[in-house]
């Protein structure tokens, strides 16, 4: 049986871990550094760095900080934000990363994904999708969540894997922050249009959220999440526990 993965996100603007409620109105939480270090001794399974406003103010991401945070970090490290050629990939896997998330970049050039897959190999490209439902359509959204591209998301995240995405992190924007539990429905159409790990982001509010998605949708590999665990709603530790209890495959 997979092993099913805790993942804290860390959103990263100005330096500084940030958290919103449907991707805007964002409060300032901790260092990305202090934050890191604390979840990669504390039981997490892997950590995701995100610079969230690289791709919406058309920069690079930030290196220096990434640097720092990765020296902390003993788990495997997903870092985005900003990602828009091969060497955007090269210069954050030399910084530390482990994996890289494209998003926008990859919306701008879907070769990108191929070229990336082919040079690191699928398990280090991560497709991150920021997914909206627009009259009633699953829709890409990129630049952070600010922009509708009018495309239909999972034939958009179907084209991705078959580049050589390895990993695809579901981000609706319709449940984040919100806590009222995953959005089950989008992660299903997900998991059931492709056969790479599939990431669930986006209305954890509590242990029963994770319970109930892996237990709905076994395909998910990973529940990822960011204020409940920056602001200790939940531990990782007692969540963890919490999932083996109800029979689900996690490592303690």
């Amino acid at each position: 049986m997979i092993t099913k993965r805790i993942i804290p996100c860390l959103d990263v603007k100005n330096g500084r871990v940030v958290k919103g409620v449907n991707f805007l109105g964002l409060a300032d939480v901790s260092s990305p550094v202090t934050l890191a270090e604390y979840y990669s001794e504390c039981g997490a399974d892997e950590l995701v760095f995100y610079d969230i406003t690289a791709s919406f103010e058309g920069r690079a991401l930030f290196t220096d900080i990434l640097k720092e945070t990765a020296s902390k970090v003993f788990i495997p490290l997903t870092v985005g934000g900003g990602i828009n050629t091969i060497d955007d990939f090269d210069r954050v896997l030399k910084c530390g990363a482990d994996k890289v998330s494209v998003n926008s970049g990859a919306i701008r050039n879907p070769a990108l994904v191929e070229e990336a897959a082919k040079k690191y190999g699928d398990q280090c490209v991560v497709l991150s999708v920021d997914v909206k439902r627009v009259d009633g359509v699953f829709r890409v959204f990129a630049k952070g969540g600010r922009e509708n591209t009018g495309m239909e998301a999972i034939s958009w995240i179907k084209q991705c894997v078959e580049r050589g995405a390895g990993e695809i992190v579901v981000n609706s924007i319709d449940t984040d922050g919100v806590k009222q539990g995953f959005d089950l429905e989008m992660l299903d159409a997900v998991c059931n249009a492709v056969k790479v790990p599939v990431i669930a982001s986006g209305g954890a509010g509590c242990i029963e959220d994770f319970i109930t998605l892996f237990n709905s949708l076994p395909k998910v590999d990973a529940g990822l999440a960011a204020s409940i665990f920056h602001f200790g709603e939940v531990d990782i530790k007692d969540l963890k526990r919490t999932l083996a209890e109800n029979n689900i495959n996690v490592r303690l």
